[in-house]
């Protein structure tokens, strides 16, 4: 299927186009997340997601993943939210669990980081993350200083968030199916692509590029606009916790899907989109999934 196809395949008609197969949150950004089997949606995202972030203290910076020479150990941890706990657990290899409410939090996420980071919980105005340019990560390695861009993060969030753009990220099983069609090393496990929303689809293709600008209803009461694909950096290729590094899953994006994320930006590889929150809701695993027309 080429790109063209792959957006002719995302315009079916309003319906039912699946359901909700996986829900993920991630409470510390480039950290590994946990699946969760229902929560809350609000306006800004799913309950707890995105909830805290590392700041390079030399820099100001957010530290992201996005630029893997720095910060690719951020995905050798995990963060997961302590229920009924004003707290998040975060697991750093070979040490004791920290909480975010420890006072010696930053110094041990310094040690483990190698740089001086401060764990925030509100983002700073303007604030930035360096995004590597991800063909010279393909080409040169993760170790290489390349080029970067520097994004203003949460463009299409409520302000003092950690989102990259926007509050949810979905992507469908279809696109996953056709991602591993498309590889020379077949490897899509879902973790390397850090979605919210996970939609099992029956359809196989890019199908939400046929998405944009339209709203879809989530079970009984969450209501979403989906608002532009979602370009994909280096982080795919990393080592995610037990996930290998593969390189593949985004050298195959930027040979078969590489498409503007909008009308007026440059053409990036891509797969699954941004949305908003128009009418927050629950959301379940299993909750059906409509396209409003």
């Amino acid at each position: 299927m080429t790109v063209s196809e792959s957006i002719g395949a995302g315009t079916a008609a309003a319906g039912t186009i699946g359901a909700v197969a996986q829900l993920w949150r991630y409470p510390v950004k480039s950290m590994l997340g946990e699946q969760v089997g229902h929560t809350d949606v609000s306006e800004s995202g799913l309950a707890g997601d995105r909830r805290l972030a590392l700041i390079d203290q030399e820099t100001g910076k957010i530290a992201s993943a996005k630029a893997p020479r720095l910060w690719r150990s951020l995905l050798t941890c995990s963060a997961a939210l302590d229920e009924g706990e004003d707290a998040v657990r975060i697991d750093v290899p070979g040490a004791k669990p920290l909480w975010s409410t420890d006072a010696a939090v930053d110094e041990a996420l310094s040690a483990y980081t190698g740089r001086a980071v401060h764990l925030a919980d509100t983002a700073p105005p303007d604030a930035v993350l360096d995004r590597s340019v991800p063909d010279q990560v393909l080409l040169d390695g993760i170790e290489a200083e390349v080029e970067s861009t520097l994004s203003h993060i949460g463009g299409a969030a409520p302000p003092g968030n950690f989102f990259d753009f926007a509050p949810l990220h979905l992507i469908t099983t279809g696109t996953l199916r056709r991602i591993a069609e498309l590889s020379d090393v077949p490897d899509t496990d879902v973790r390397r692509f850090r979605p919210n929303l996970v939609l099992d689809t029956p359809e196989t293709g890019f199908l939400e590029v046929g998405w944009h600008e339209r709203e879809l209803r989530i079970g009984s009461s969450l209501r979403l606009r989906v608002i532009c694909s979602t370009p994909r950096c280096a982080v795919p290729t990393l080592e995610h916790g037990p996930l290998p590094r593969n390189a593949e899953v985004l050298r195959t994006l930027a040979r078969h899907h590489r498409i503007p994320p909008l009308a007026d930006w440059s053409p990036e590889p891509c797969a699954g989109v941004y949305a908003h929150v128009l009418e927050p809701g629950p959301i379940e695993v299993g909750d059906p999934v409509r396209l409003l027309a």
